[in-house]
């Protein structure tokens, strides 16, 4: 499952857990019948939307680097669950002056091009608040966005773009691309421009718009210091960037169909519904190729890299120069003469996210089909950051050091398989760093006693057995006995199409990809309304999350908790010996299971084993945690029950 789908499909299970996709599904379906939002703040400083916008940063590993202020998640974390929600209320609507975001840390790295990238870095609190709009403004957005757009959206990858491009080649045979790169897109964003899109899309919430212009006009501290106020562009690495960028392009996605793949035209012909959901619209097609004088251009996009497939060179010269105009009247955007160009995939490879793309004819006279290839810079990029970890985990011989790098290169390996792993020829492309990486390894890992590099080590797992079990160049360090991947073993996978059907924001929707929760969803709620003490938001964020992992039952029995009363959160550390509220410090119990687990006297330990039939294996359980809390093991003898102190006797 690529990445960007499996984290969309757990942003669903964390809906569920605010009771917040409902009020997602009104907003998507009020948008698609181009409903006016006034009040949407109110929805964005919801106490459940604020806990869900929490555990979305906290799991997304958007809160972990510090702004300005030198605070991220952490220092959240530790708050009590009203403290947090109260700070949010009142950094947006508590201050006489309005909303104010911190400056933001700005932050520079290399591209793989060598252009030096500049990004930024909000203050927690300030990424809070974007992740809590974000939450909002997205199902509002997608309901309006074009399905040619796959980046940074649910339901959507660099996989799907790429199945779409080879479609685009193969299927339609469009083989003349308009390369198109705008001249630093992220910091010439014009701020009046993208409020008027935001508006009319719909979102016309004063307040909201206030809030947004106060983040894209935030000042940005310099490396030096510095602080400056743009006038123009938005933060890169911002939690709202990548829909903003989205929302930006959007217009030039629409009026790109609106010249061919969406034209009225097609409106004089019959058309029928197709098992995808969407129209057919070839009989239209076909009527406007061969009837009118129409320029057929298609596009496809993944946030700002975009491409435009043609028929012929002639409409892709047009197109470009209508292409730029637009974008420059219109969106205010430069478009840079150096890398943009037109492309004749026949005679020549376009490029496109990471990949080197043609197509050719297997026998004269046959189709054309797609061959594509790594591109030159992601190969050589992807190849220099093993080699360094090679390199890395081979300065580490005989420590404890070694096995972790090792397991950190092959999950780079991993990585890059999975995603290049759709480009015709990926094997042959990475079989040049496989031979290089092996030979780093082959002449550092050389001792006195005999090359470290075998053919032996662990048996693999299941999965491992299944990727690499049949290569014959797979090798084992000795000592760690750690596999090392093969990264050229990978076969050619057909890219996916992405699911019209699925969308994240009906219920039919979602039954595609996501049966609904085997969970009573009424304790679940109640749970997440109860309130215990001064307890932090992790703790109580740290619960219902539990309580859906142990399919709401019990940790020790099993049992399906039956009243929200009946749950307990244990905690494994006590909080008096420096035990946190973190998730792996905490189990789901039942009240009387928690009672027995802290019980000191025999008779009361002996009660609660007679009231609740206590088993051999649920007492190995609730052992373990009584050892974890220093209190003596429960021994269970044939007609009596005895406690020991020694730690050593208990057998798991």
């Amino acid at each position: 499952m690529p990445k960007e789908i499996k984290y969309c499909i757990d942003s669903l299970k964390y809906n569920e857990y605010y009771d917040m996709q409902n009020v997602f599904d009104e907003l998507y379906k009020k948008s698609k019948e181009n409903f006016k939002f006034t009040q949407l703040m109110d929805i964005i400083l919801s106490e459940n939307n604020i806990l869900l916008a929490y555990r979305n940063i906290k799991t997304n590993g958007r809160g972990i680097i510090p702004g300005t202020d030198n605070q991220n998640i952490k220092n959240i974390s530790k708050m009590q669950l009203n403290d947090v929600i109260k700070q949010v209320r009142y950094i947006v609507r508590g201050s006489k002056h309005g909303y104010r975001p911190k400056p933001v840390r700005r932050k520079e790295i290399q591209k793989t091009n060598g252009v030096i990238r500049q990004l930024g870095i909000p203050c927690i609190w300030d990424r809070f608040i974007e992740q809590c709009i974000k939450q909002v403004m997205e199902p509002i957005c997608e309901a309006k966005f074009s399905d040619n757009s796959f980046g940074f959206r649910p339901n959507r990858s660099a996989e799907n773009a790429i199945a779409r491009t080879y479609r685009m080649l193969q299927m339609s045979n469009l083989h003349y691309v308009i390369e198109l790169d705008i001249e630093d897109f992220f910091n010439n964003v014009n701020h009046s421009k993208l409020i008027k899109q935001i508006w009319a899309l719909g979102m016309q919430d004063k307040e909201l718009i206030y809030v947004i212009k106060q983040l894209l006009k935030n000042q940005i501290k310099t490396l030096d210091g510095n602080l400056i106020k743009p006038d123009k562009g938005i933060v890169q690495t911002g939690i709202l960037s990548t829909l903003l960028t989205n929302i930006v392009l959007n217009e030039l996605d629409h009026w790109i169909e609106s010249q061919f793949q969406y034209s009225k035209v097609t409106d004089n012909y019959s058309q029928r519904l197709q098992k995808n959901g969407t129209v057919d619209r070839g009989h239209g097609y076909r009527a406007m190729r061969e009837s009118t004088k129409l320029k057929e251009l298609w596009i496809v996009r993944y946030a700002d890299d975009f491409r435009i497939f043609c028929k012929n060179l002639q409409d892709a010269k047009k197109s470009k120069i209508a292409i730029e105009k637009w974008l420059k009247e219109r969106l205010r955007l430069e478009i840079s003469q150096e890398k943009s160009k037109i492309v004749n995939v026949r005679k020549s490879a376009m490029e496109f996210l990471g990949f080197s793309i043609k197509v050719h004819r297997k026998k004269k006279n046959s189709k054309y089909v797609v061959d594509s290839h790594i591109s030159k810079i992601a190969l050589k990029d992807k190849g220099e950051k093993l080699a360094n970890q090679v390199k890395k985990f081979c300065s580490y011989q005989g420590s404890n050091k070694e096995a972790k790098e090792v397991v950190i290169y092959n999950s780079m390996v991993m990585g890059i398989q999975n995603y290049y792993r759709i480009a015709t020829n990926v094997a042959n492309d990475l079989n040049g760093i496989q031979m290089r990486n092996y030979r780093i390894m082959y002449n550092r890992l050389n001792t006195q006693k005999g090359n470290r590099l075998v053919r032996q080590g662990r048996p693999l797992t299941d999965i491992e057995k299944k990727r690499y079990g049949k290569s014959k160049s797979l090798r084992y360090i000795a000592g760690t006995k750690e596999p090392i991947y093969p990264i050229y073993y990978v076969q050619f996978k057909n890219p996916m199409a992405f699911n019209r059907k699925v969308c994240y924001y009906t219920s039919e929707g979602r039954k595609i990809i996501q049966g609904k929760m085997n969970i009573n969803y009424n304790i679940m709620y109640q749970l997440m309304n109860q309130r215990i003490g001064n307890s932090s938001i992790e703790y109580y964020d740290n619960r219902i999350s539990l309580y859906s992992t142990q399919s709401g039952r019990c940790y020790i029995t099993g049992k399906e908790f039956s009243s929200v009363d009946d749950i307990h959160c244990h905690h494994r550390k006590a909080r008096k010996n420096e035990g946190t509220d973190e998730v792996s410090n905490l189990v789901l119990v039942d009240k009387d299971i928690h009672k027995l687990i802290h019980a000191k006297k025999l008779e009361t330990i002996q009660y609660y084993i007679d009231l609740l039939n206590i088993k051999a294996t649920e007492l190995r359980k609730i052992n373990r945690l009584r050892q974890l809390l220093e209190l003596p093991i429960i021994v269970k003898e044939k007609k009596s029950l005895t406690l020991c102190y020694s730690y050593k006797s208990f057998s798991d």
